[in-house]
């Protein structure tokens, strides 16, 4: 940018420092005349695919048009049809399943009926409960739950089951699918043998003390650890279950009685939700409504 003078005396030195500083404050000029990337308050930047709040996310989902029931687990039964062919079958039975209250979309971000089942006439002690039963004008319940479904119009409460009905088994018909969730039944700890299936060592030829043992678990020093989600044994059952698409083989709503094809999850006198076959009815409200030309 500049040259050394031929000269090196006193006079030299001082042309030097000059014009040293002369070019450092040019560059200094340049540089604040450049805006700096901090001082920008906003940037440009394309608008995401999917709009990610509650609300749009809830649109997008499987929901059903109508909320399901609580069901109470008796137990399995070999059922006849008209061919005489035996189909395995398990026995719920619906008991004082009343609607409570809802939740509605502007409010929560999804549309919810909330139930309850199995009257508890004492050793209520929540506040929050006791409220919701005085509301509805039900008594109290042992079970309460909530079921979505497929709304987003602010008017829907006008067009939902009425707070205080109470749903029988005849809510189903005979014929259609239905889904049941419940808590599987818990085995305690158990190895890896009877919790995930291991074929386990061998009985003999040198194996000692190893005959139901998982075997290795990872590698030695790399990666030097176990990865997480490594099948080992644990605490087996007690854990959320959906059987799907069950066929409706009877309905009796005098008595409670509803009978489907199948097994469901649960010990007996278990507490089950009983919806429509969310594979089969379900759909995304996306798809339900007009779209503007």
């Amino acid at each position: 940018m500049f040259s050394l003078p031929q000269q090196t005396s006193k006079r030299g030195i001082g042309l030097l420092n000059n014009q040293f500083l002369s070019n450092i404050t040019s560059i200094r000029n340049v540089s604040a005349k450049i805006t700096s990337i901090h001082a920008i308050t906003s940037l440009k930047t394309t608008a995401p695919t999917r709009n990610h709040t509650i609300q749009e996310s809830t649109k997008r989902k499987l929901l059903l048009e109508r909320p399901g029931l609580f069901a109470i687990k008796r137990g399995m039964i070999t059922w006849f049809n008209e061919k005489g062919e035996h189909i395995p079958a398990t026995v719920l039975e619906v008991d004082s399943c009343e609607v409570l209250g809802y939740k509605l979309f502007k409010d929560f971000g999804y549309t919810a009926v909330i139930m309850g089942t199995i009257d508890k006439l004492k050793n209520v002690k929540s506040t929050n409960d006791l409220r919701i039963f005085e509301t509805a004008k039900v008594s109290p319940k042992q079970k309460i739950g909530e079921f979505k479904i497929r709304s987003i119009d602010n008017d829907i409460e006008s067009k939902l089951i009425p707070v205080g009905t109470e749903l029988t088994a005849d809510y189903f018909s005979v014929g259609q699918k239905v889904d049941v969730k419940g808590v599987t039944k818990g085995k305690g700890f158990a190895g890896v043998m009877k919790r995930w299936g291991f074929s386990g060592g061998r009985a003999t030829h040198g194996t000692s003390k190893a005959h139901r043992t998982p075997g290795a678990t990872g590698g030695n020093q790399n990666p030097g650890r176990v990865f997480p989600g490594k099948k080992m044994p644990g605490r087996m059952g007690h854990q959320n279950n959906t059987g799907f698409n069950l066929e409706v083989l009877h309905t009796d709503g005098e008595a409670g009685i509803l009978i489907v094809k199948g097994n469901v999850p649960g010990p007996k006198k278990s507490i089950i939700k009983v919806s429509d076959a969310i594979k089969e009815y379900g759909n995304s409200i996306n798809n339900t409504i007009p779209q503007e030309k």
